[in-house]
């Protein structure tokens, strides 16, 4: 084996909904980005750490791409497009139920000037949902749009074709030494990391209430002596009626999220954890600048 070292920055982009989210914590192996069947779930590039033989591939899990409509939506596109622009590889998504959509058509064409001086590869995902000659003619009508470097079938959920793809990414990713530690799997902070856990208990529990007009921050992190943490969490909501739907009939949802998200945080840390959460009336969060900081977005990318 080579004992030369390589690293680099590998961006995932794609529709919403493309499998990102769960492609970044199969390569990685832990989960380390929010996976919900609503779109639009990741806000903040979430960075992610796999090795592969003495290849580092650091993972930029972007928001998916779509037509924005409010200041967060733009700040989310422009936050994905920033990470295709800052990536050694660019990794493009795309169902293979869904096909050649108007979203990837507008993802290839915002490609093509990047397609010099960056690999693009396709990895076309969930490939157990279509029949083989239709996955042949799919992946021959994309790579007529398009001039990948390589073309990869995979299932992200179920692991095929996975490993294929990341041994492809390690003989890629530019000779050098490595970004982060050996065992470092994530670059967010883990408030942030637990805070999305939280997040993603909300989305899943509440469904299509109010998923993008709520945030949860990680207000406090007390180490205890006995090695466990105590967490302390604000949900924030823009209006009184979804603190309600938040907290739930006799504070059932709230129970039920918090009992979620904690074996979820437990299961990360691999220790006890203690987790308080608030439900918060702000409703002007979504112009708030502190809040897109914390979903490590860029407020003045929300800019019309």
């Amino acid at each position: 084996m080579s004992d030369t070292t390589r690293a680099g920055f590998i961006a995932l982009i794609g529709e919403p909904n493309a499998g990102k989210s769960t492609l970044l914590n199969r390569m990685v192996g832990a989960k380390v980005a929010i996976v919900t069947h609503k779109v639009q779930t990741t806000r903040a590039r979430i960075r992610g750490v796999a090795m592969e033989g003495q290849a580092q591939l650091v993972f930029v899990d972007t928001p998916g791409l779509f037509k924005p409509r409010r200041r967060l939506d733009r700040a989310m596109v422009a936050a994905a497009w920033s990470g295709a622009s800052d990536a050694d590889i660019v990794v493009v998504m795309v169902e293979a139920h869904r096909g050649i959509t108007e979203g990837v058509t507008a993802i290839l064409e915002g490609l093509k000037d990047r397609a010099g001086e960056t690999k693009i590869a396709l990895a076309i995902n969930k490939i157990d949902r279509v029949k083989s000659d239709v996955l042949l003619g799919l992946t021959k009508d994309l790579n007529d749009a398009f001039e990948f470097a390589e073309t990869f079938m995979i299932s992200a959920e179920k692991g095929h074709g996975v490993d294929h793809l990341r041994e492809w990414l390690a003989g890629q990713v530019p000779e050098g030494p490595w970004f982060y530690p050996e065992d470092q799997i994530a670059d967010l902070p883990m408030r942030m990391i637990a805070a999305e856990m939280t997040r993603e208990k909300l989305t899943l529990r509440l469904h299509q209430e109010l998923p993008y007009q709520m945030t949860v921050e990680t207000e406090n992190w007390e180490e205890r002596p006995d090695g466990s943490a105590k967490i302390d969490q604000v949900i924030y909501v823009v209006r009184d009626g979804h603190k309600g739907i938040v907290l739930g009939n006799k504070g059932e949802t709230i129970k039920a999220v918090g009992k979620a998200a904690r074996e979820d945080i437990c299961e990360f840390l691999g220790r006890k954890v203690h987790l308080f959460l608030q439900v918060k009336v702000r409703p002007g969060w979504l112009e708030e600048s502190e809040r897109y900081s914390e979903m490590g977005l860029d407020f003045k990318d929300g800019n019309v």
